[in-house]
């Protein structure tokens, strides 16, 4: 075998050691980089709406990938670099082998300064100083003692000394490193029965994903319609992108139990840290090297990691529209475009754009009739329509934040942010505006004589009069401020086994709940009077 030449490396760079490594072991193996990508995005399970911060993302992604393969006859150990950091290594499927695979290893290290130090510790290395007076370099065979956190330490024939303390130029020269990666890397061990070429497909779970929709309402000048549009916020964590990629969503919770995932090593900074010579009084010199930084004046080469996490960035992509498919009782968008999913990134491609949607502006609030007096609170405001092919809608709507604009004197004008729950189609969109200080509603308790019978409140349909105790009656009055009527929905909060006995409005349901449908005038308070009763077990409880 050809011997392995040695790789001269500066601290604070990154060495592109992987080919060396491979020529080492000849039964290893390196995949082509993807010629194909899918990678579908699952929100995080219990985030419904909100925006999404790069630095925890608790979503998760199945990608796909298609690679070429050059296997040799026998058992070869085969490393497919730049899989994504959060990989779940035992979810990992490769398929397309004529033969088997025998195991699967997440490799955590990345090939970094730190990193190599932390492998050379204690193993010989060589020392290049350049004297600046004759340009020449000099080189020290030595041995590191102390690794890049507490500050690089070697023995040479000279004795032993940290890291840039002569003041000059200084790199080491590595033998090369095993174990080390340049990009976060899944190896598997398969067995092939003949030397072959074959394409192949990598599919596995991974972490640091997560998705979001994102909707814009504009209401009419008469508040009777609004347009809607909608983005699709696709966020990778990742310090692996994936470029020119297919890429969808799935909306919907869906079960998944990740496990814990060890971070990849990328090391932390290198820190030189000495006396300079003839100023042990003064201050110490400090120099920290971090990746992509250089010592000496040699140019970085290799190829560089992921980016750092403060390297965000988010980007508006071009206004493709995702498409809809049923994926069980989830649903599927699918964006229709190749798109990039770049490292550690958010990106939007559009989802949607309904207009002239016929809705309905409705007031209410909600009572628990259980309070003595709860005073004087403001109503609050929805916006309220069918998600039919009617009414311009008639899809799935995944739940996301939406931010509602009013027209105001030839200007669109923010009037409300909320969040919108995930709404199948036919069902109802309710879209909340929050308080309105024009109508106030006011709770209280009032009591009701028995021997009086006028001052009885009307029986509800279906109770019998033999089952109702008289009592307490509970009093809610809703005024309205406003230069025009309002229709308004009065929703009870009952506890297990209470009912609505007496009122004197008509009463109905929703949602299983006791409702009161008003409708009150401006500058006009309407009032709403009920009885409760209660189960035996609770009367016989009550001293």
């Amino acid at each position: 075998m050809r011997a392995t030449p040695r790789v001269c490396a500066m601290l604070g760079l990154v060495i592109g050691a992987t080919s060396q490594a491979a020529s080492v072991l000849a039964a290893e193996i390196l995949a082509e980089p993807p010629s194909d990508l899918i990678v579908t995005v699952y929100r995080a399970p219990y985030r419904s709406s909100g925006s999404i911060s790069l630095n925890d993302l608790g979503g998760f992604a199945l990608v796909t990938e298609t690679r070429i393969v050059r296997l040799p006859a026998g058992t070869s150990r085969l490393r497919f670099e730049g899989v994504a950091d959060g990989i779940e290594p035992a979810s990992a499927i490769i398929t397309g082998f004529a033969g088997g695979v025998i195991e699967k290893n997440r490799d955590a290290r990345l090939l970094s300064p730190a990193a190599l130090v932390a492998a050379t510790l204690g193993k010989p290395v060589e020392l290049l100083r350049t004297i600046r007076k004759t340009g020449k370099t000099e080189r020290l065979a030595g041995t590191l003692l102390s690794d890049a956190g507490g500050g690089v330490v070697l023995k040479t024939e000279q004795g032993i000394e940290a890291l840039r303390c002569s003041g000059l130029p200084e790199t080491f020269s590595f033998e090369p490193v095993s174990g080390l990666s340049a990009r976060p890397t899944l190896s598997v061990e398969v067995r092939s029965p003949r030397a072959e070429t074959r394409q192949v497909t990598l599919s596995y779970l991974s972490r640091g994903f997560d998705w979001a929709a994102d909707y814009t309402a504009t209401l009419s000048d008469d508040g009777k319609s609004f347009d809607l549009g909608a983005w699709v916020t696709l966020a990778n964590s990742n310090g692996v992108g994936f470029p020119s990629a297919h890429t969808q969503v799935v909306a919907g919770r869906i079960n998944h139990e990740d496990g814990e995932v060890d971070p990849i090593d990328i090391g932390g900074p290198i820190l030189a840290q000495c006396w300079p010579r003839g100023s042990t009084s003064d201050m110490p010199m400090v120099l920290r090297f971090e990746r992509g930084s250089s010592i000496g004046s040699m140019k970085a080469t290799a190829r560089m990691p992921a980016a750092a996490p403060a390297m965000l960035e988010s980007v508006a992509a071009k206004a493709n529209r995702v498409t809809q498919e049923q994926l069980g009782d989830l649903k599927l968008y699918r964006v229709p475009e190749r798109t990039t999913l770049a490292s550690r990134q958010s990106k939007q491609v559009r989802l949607m754009d309904r207009f002239s949607i016929p809705v309905n502006t409705v007031y209410g609030a909600d009572v628990d009739v259980e309070e003595d007096d709860a005073g004087s609170t403001p109503a609050h405001r929805l916006l309220r329509t069918k998600n039919t092919a009617a009414n311009h809608l008639g899809l799935p709507l995944p739940s996301g934040s939406v931010a509602v604009f009013g027209a105001v004197g030839g200007q669109r004008l923010l009037e409300h942010e909320s969040d919108l729950r995930d709404t199948a189609a036919d069902e109802e969109v309710e879209i909340n505006m929050g308080e309105s200080p024009d109508v106030q509603v006011t709770a209280n308790k009032e009591k009701v004589s028995v021997d009086r019978a006028p001052d009885m409140l009307p029986l509800v349909p279906g109770v019998s009069l033999r089952s109702v105790k008289i009592g307490a009656a509970n009093r809610v009055a809703i005024s309205n401020a406003r230069a025009g009527g309002i229709e308004f929905e009065l929703r009870l909060q009952l506890e297990a086994g209470a009912r609505v006995v007496r009122a004197d409005h008509a009463l109905g349901a929703k949602n299983g709940r006791p409702i009161f449908f008003l409708h009150v005038p401006a500058n006009e308070t309407v009032t709403v009077r009920y009885q409760i009763q209660h189960t035996v077990d609770r009367i016989l409880r009550t001293p």
